[in-house]
């Protein structure tokens, strides 16, 4: 019985539940799901299980192969570690919307056919928009409204190409469609994954949205949304020489964007958009080794992401801030925020090196493999931009965040004392898993999609690695001065939306309202007294139209005395009552009539 149980619905049944239950249950269920749904997913057998039919449709709710068993299970262990970061605190709201949100990303992982996707596809867009809406950081609602807008869009995009290709195909399976890519359908389908992925030019959501989350909420933000668009990528359009191009401008895009960053979280939010480039990348590339450094560089980035987010999000939560210019002066004379938050800062420093590709760290045996990919493709430019967005990477998530956050005088230190245990112990365990496959390569490539033989720790790349890591470190040093943060914030291709709305709004106030409320008036208040005033006498009025008719389409001399005439009949209005025809008289007439009708319709042809 066990085996036929879907992982998704557990978390589902659960948030489901949640609300009725006292807040320590509420807090060991959050725990103990995620860890029950990863449990169903790595023991459960392999194969499709649970197929029905749908009007004529064969649906696949549960496909459980390689890959979506990997993404599945580090979604499930994700969702726990999360629920451990917040045992602090106790928001019904929000643990429920966030198992809402893990059982729509196990659905979407899972699913074995377009339809199953796309439900459980926009239930990770509703859950994940209630996460900010319910942030209550500044411009919690209005993140929240726009990254609903924004989805919706995307879903609509999704379900088009669905339609389409199910007009087309006759099948809702969910399979390779790179070979369909000359059809509307299937660059349809890829534009409603590619905008999850945050992908540019739509890709200002994320940014946008994450850092309005609550320091709990946001870190399974970080893990489910683009994550589950990467395996929609790698799952139904591996080798997809577009996305090549796509995920190598994304890396070097995340990074531009994050240097020019002041909020914490918006620099790591901007790395997600670089890190999921590459495996947007390596989906592109479709080789066995590229498909490869995909899955793993994405369980890799889930899990130290998290981290990321982690650490910054205690600071914001021990501290209030969150800009890098309000948590150090640059003078030095206040002590630095590592001297009072040293465990905070060592595991976050833990996860920079994940990120940056240290080696010993995820990073290093995950994001090697789809460098490796491009190069072995002959793939020179992607190749040279991976590279490069490899040392941005490290340049603002490995120095720059770190040395403004933590290490310069912070005026914030004072009051500053490291999170509470809870948030450190989940931090601390992601940070292990940010270790372990850095130090055991195998334990990470035994579970990749395709078997790999690829070898990490090569003279070449460990020498390459450390030699990128030391010249990135030698020009941050030399331009120090100039990097200090700045107090603005830097807008994306939202400024297009976020103008075109404020521009929008300022019509609706003004020459809309204006012209809506002289409407009003006329249909409300004019039209019907005019009419009021023409059923007193309809035959005068009718008449006083006709001269009013006459005097304007004549002139003067052609009919003198018109305009007396028409002021008279004006003045005289209503006048004498409007005479009626006797009732019987009309009766004769419509009697006439319908015999008229019926004579004519029965007449032969």
């Amino acid at each position: 019985m066990i085996e036929w149980l879907h992982p998704a619905l557990l978390p589902l049944a659960a948030a489901a539940l949640l609300p009725a239950l006292p807040s320590g249950a509420r807090k060991a269920l959050t725990v103990a799901v995620p860890l029950a749904a990863l449990a169903l997913c790595a023991a459960g057998p392999h194969g499709t299980r649970g197929g029905f039919e749908f009007f004529g449709h064969e649906l696949s709710p549960w496909r459980n192969d390689g890959l979506s068993a990997l993404f599945a299970c580090v979604f499930a262990l994700i969702g726990s570690i999360g629920a451990v970061y917040a045992l602090h605190e106790d928001r019904p709201a929000e643990q429920s919307a966030g198992l809402v949100y893990l059982g729509g990303a196990l659905g979407v992982t899972l699913a074995g056919d377009l339809l199953t996707l796309f439900v459980f596809w926009e239930l990770m867009a509703l859950a994940a928009a209630a996460i900010v809406f319910i942030g209550g950081r500044p411009g919690s609602a209005g993140a929240g409204m726009r990254y609903l807008m924004m989805h919706l869009f995307g879903g609509v995009l999704l379900l088009s190409g669905i339609l389409l290709r199910a007009a087309q195909t006759g099948s809702l399976a969910f399979g390779p469609m790179t070979a369909d890519l000359g059809s509307p359908a299937a660059w349809l389908i890829m534009a409603g994954f590619l905008l999850n992925a945050a992908a540019p030019p739509l890709g200002a959501w994320l940014p946008d949205a994450y850092p309005r989350a609550s320091v709990t909420g946001a870190i399974l933000m970080t893990a489910y949304t683009t994550k589950s668009a990467v395996y929609a990528l790698i799952r139904g359009f591996p080798g997809a020489e577009p996305l090549i191009w796509l995920g190598a401008v994304m890396t070097v895009y995340g990074v531009i964007y994050a240097m020019l960053e002041n909020d914490a979280r918006r620099l790591l939010s901007y790395h997600i958009i670089s890190q999921v480039g590459y495996m947007v990348c390596g989906a592109g590339i479709g080789t066995q080794l590229a498909l490869n450094g995909a899955s793993a560089h994405a369980a890799a980035h889930i899990l130290y992401k998290g981290l990321l987010f982690m650490a910054a999000g205690a600071v914001l939560h021990v501290t209030g801030k969150s800009r890098l210019s309000e948590l150090s002066d640059g003078k030095g004379a206040e002590v630095p925020l590592w001297r009072k938050m040293p465990a905070t800062a060592a595991l976050y420093l833990a996860g920079a090196a994940a990120i940056s590709s240290f080696p010993l760290f995820s990073g290093f045996v995950s994001k090697a493999m789809t460098v490796s990919a491009a190069g072995e493709a002959g793939a020179a430019l992607p190749y040279l931009m991976l590279t490069l967005a490899a040392a941005g990477t490290f340049l603002s998530v490995g120095l720059k965040l770190p040395y403004n956050m933590f290490f310069r005088g912070s005026a914030a230190a004072p009051k500053a004392k490291e999170p509470p245990a809870n948030m450190l112990a989940a931090m601390a365990l992601a940070a292990a898993l940010c270790l372990l496959p850095g130090l055991f390569p195998g334990v990470l490539y035994s579970v990749l999609p395709f078997p790999s033989g690829y070898q990490p720790y090569t003279a070449a790349h460990v020498v390459a690695a450390l030699g990128t890591l030391g010249f990135t470190a030698l020009g941050f040093a030399i331009f120090l001065p100039r990097l200090s943060p700045s107090p603005s914030l830097s807008l994306d291709t939202d400024w297009f939306y976020r103008r075109g709305a404020d521009a929008l709004m300022r019509f609706l106030r003004g020459t809309f309202a204006r012209r809506a409320e002289a409407a009003r008036r006329f249909f409300f208040g004019r039209l019907p007294a005019g009419v009021a005033r023409a059923a007193e006498n309809p035959r005068a009025f009718l008449g006083i139209a006709a001269l009013g008719a006459r005097l304007y389409f004549s002139t003067a001399a052609a009919e003198p005395g018109l305009r007396a005439r028409l002021e008279a009949a004006l003045k005289d209005y209503p006048g004498d009552a409007y005479s009626y025809r006797p009732v019987g008289n009309t009766a004769m007439w419509a009697i006439l009539f319908l015999l008229g009708y019926l004579v004519l319709y029965y007449l032969p042809d």
